[in-house]
């Protein structure tokens, strides 16, 4: 077998053979990384023959008059000649008039082939002009939480932020679903379900049951409640297991008390409606307590989701099955008070949920689908800028194929479901709609490539759910980004992703604000990053290389930080922002000193506003003063990642009681809020 058969095969099924690094640099993929990636895809490489067999498999495959699935643009024709068109609301269409085809998903047969046929909107309507806080809900506590911010705290933030400020969204970390017992991991983009979300987030006292309950009763889950929130008052770090075994202690009482009819009415009704999927993961939760998180673990006979030992085994777990069917129950309750609160405080948005990239290894969704994920594969970045050694992040990748072969539905559904009771939807990584940076199994992350998907199925799947939930859908564009995959999102209606640390000229220079894009969310920085105070102090860069993480030497970090925030605060004070001279700025960072850190932040989000952004986002943490990063790329338990709780300067814990307060939380507030009003 030559490296040319290998090459040719690889492409064929949308494997690069080589790339743009991050610096500019065209670089080669092995053929180590093509073979692994390739069987990583189901496909046998391990000879000539094989691959000769393989390629006359792919051209039959191709030779095919219909793929899977088909994506049309309203008004688009697509080019359709042959065949019969079956419409979503009954009755039948000639293929010749498929541009006149209503919203939805229809089928088109030709001859002995079918294909589902998906009309989408053209473009979703533009996002209103709008600023909000972004937070992650988990570190954000009140004084009515149990040790980490929950559902109620979402709404009351929401109401306060939207009432008192005119806020227009709060956009919130991954709410999707962790392991069913501790310990729990503690990162929201790492989770074992994507269809459903975490149970942590509910709050107790608000589930009607807890209302209902006789007085002894309410005090014996009230006192659960008290001393899991006095055990919390020590600034950090967040305990989840603590938080969780305590809240899952009181829900099973209250799940054991007897319901009223209107209240089982509800929650049967609740339960048919989300059918089979949420009873597959309900069950996947009650042997996850049995066995373990992770299914690989299991006993083999457990292993085929769908296989009669597995009903015969949850048979005794029946009550446990009903606990988190019934625990989903109260989330979508809890999830849709928050939107409500939301709407009611006058947010033209509300809550934008995030959507993580994928799921871990050995999770619920993997279990649930196994066909559909690439096996020795895991997803992952490649080296750049902020992370030098690379990224893997342990999730197995949708197969391209298998996922289009199943009518994209599991991808549907999971984008549903996010949508249900939000205004928007931001896309963690949005390349996920276009390519993935697969990294083989055993391999570091600079031993990988990039994998393509259907972008443009993928893409009017997306749309097509946020025209019918009304959302605004915001993707993380950033890193290495195809220029064709920026237009297509904004072509779409999409929204981008404009961070302040990266929007550089060509020559490294700030970009001034009013030639920032405008169909973005524009913010300082981002969950992966440093705080604005910690990037004043390089604290990042000292905690990267007391890490290992530095590929360069610390001096040069160290000088190219310096002088790309010279060159920041040179821009704020030039604008009238900042009123103190950028040379006393620094000579302050250098002593040590922060008597100028709030007046930079709110300097920053000034700029922000100066930019024409659609949405601007204010982190908590940096409206606060927070130093600290949620979390370090690279970095397992070196670091107390996604375990941060918020707090201001020196690490004073705060709650979301004491914000209206906050005189910091006020300025940056009134930077943002009175231009973005006026405008």
């Amino acid at each position: 077998m030559t490296d040319d058969d290998l090459i040719e095969l690889a492409r064929a099924h949308r494997v690069a053979t080589n790339y743009i690094d991050w610096q500019g640099e065209e670089t080669d993929v092995s053929p180590d990384t093509l073979r692994a990636v390739l069987t990583g895809l189901g496909l046998d490489v391990a000879s000539a023959a094989a691959v000769r067999e393989e390629r006359r498999l792919l051209a039959l495959r191709e030779a095919r008059l219909l793929p899977p699935v088909i994506a049309l643009r309203e008004g688009e024709d697509g080019g359709l000649r042959e065949g019969t068109i079956e419409l979503a609301g009954g009755g039948t269409a000639p293929s010749g008039e498929a541009a006149r085809l209503p919203l939805g998903w229809h089928r088109l047969r030709a001859g002995d082939e079918e294909a589902a046929l998906l009309v989408a909107p053209r473009a979703l309507p533009p996002a209103p002009r709008a600023w909000g806080f972004t937070v992650q809900l988990y570190s954000l506590r009140s004084r009515g939480s149990w040790g980490l911010g929950d559902l109620r705290d979402l709404a009351d933030l929401a109401s306060w932020s939207g009432r008192e400020h005119g806020a227009g969204f709060v956009l919130i970390n991954p709410l999707h679903a962790a392991e069913p017992s501790p310990p729990i991991t503690p990162s929201p983009y790492s989770p074992l379900s994507k269809r459903f979300p975490s149970p942590q987030y509910l709050r107790v006292e608000d589930v009607p049951e807890f209302a209902a309950a006789d007085p002894a009763e309410r005090g014996r889950v009230a006192e659960i409640g008290r001393l899991v929130r006095d055990a919390s008052r020590t600034p950090d770090p967040l305990d989840r297991d603590a938080a969780w075994h305590a809240k899952k202690a009181a829900l099973e009482a209250l799940h054991a008390l007897p319901r009223a009819d209107h209240r089982r009415a509800a929650y049967e009704d609740f339960k048919a409606a989300r059918g089979e999927p949420l009873a597959l993961f309900a069950t996947w939760s009650a042997l996850a307590e049995a066995h373990g998180a992770d299914w690989r673990s299991w006993p083999a006979e457990l292993h085929d989701a769908h296989g009669p030992a597995v009903a015969a085994a949850v048979a005794p777990l029946a009550d446990r099955v009903e606990f988190h069917i019934w625990l989903q129950f109260l989330l979508d309750e809890q999830l849709g008070a928050a939107q409500a609160a939301a709407r009611e405080a006058g947010m033209p948005i509300g809550i934008v949920h995030d959507l993580a990239v994928g799921v871990r290894t050995g999770s619920a969704d993997e279990w649930t689908h196994r066909d559909l994920f690439a096996r020795g594969i895991s997803v992952g970045a490649p080296p750049d800028e902020f992370n030098q050694r690379g990224q893997d992040w342990g999730q197995p990748p949708w197969h391209p194929q298998r996922l289009a072969d199943a009518g994209y539905g599991p991808y549907r559904d999971m984008i549903a479901g996010a949508l249900r009771h939000g205004g928007g939807l931001r896309l963690d990584h949005a390349m996920q709609l276009s390519r993935l940076w697969w990294v083989p199994e055993g391999g570091s992350p600079a031993d990988g490539t990039y994998v393509g998907y259907d972008s443009d199925v993928l893409l009017a799947v997306l749309t097509a759910e946020a025209h019918a939930a009304g959302a605004v859908i915001v993707g993380e564009d950033l890193g290495t980004v195809e220029p064709h995959f920026r237009d297509g999102l904004s072509a779409s209606g999409v929204l981008g992703t404009s961070l302040l640390w990266f929007e550089r000229d060509g020559d490294g220079a700030p970009r001034p604000p009013e030639d920032w894009r405008e169909p973005s969310l524009a913010t300082v920085g981002t969950h992966d990053m440093p705080p604005i105070t910690g990037v004043l102090h390089a604290d990042h860069i000292a905690l990267r290389d007391r890490l290992g993480l530095l590929t360069r030497p610390l001096a040069v970090e160290l000088d190219e930080a310096r002088r790309q925030l010279a060159a920041w605060l040179g821009l704020l004070h030039e604008r009238g922002l900042l009123a103190t001279p950028p040379e006393d700025v620094l000579a302050a960072v250098r002593e040590g000193s922060d008597r100028h850190d709030a007046e930079v932040v709110a300097a920053l989000h000034g700029l922000l506003a100066a930019t024409p952004a659609r949405l601007l986002g204010v982190a908590l943490a940096d409206a606060v003063g927070e130093r600290r990063t949620q979390n370090q790329p690279g970095t397992v338990d070196e670091y107390p990642n996604w375990r941060v709780p918020l707090a201001g300067p020196g690490g004073t814990p705060l709650l979301l009681d004491d914000l209206p307060g906050d005189q910091r939380v006020a300025d940056v507030v009134s930077a943002v809020a009175r231009p973005r009003s006026a405008s």
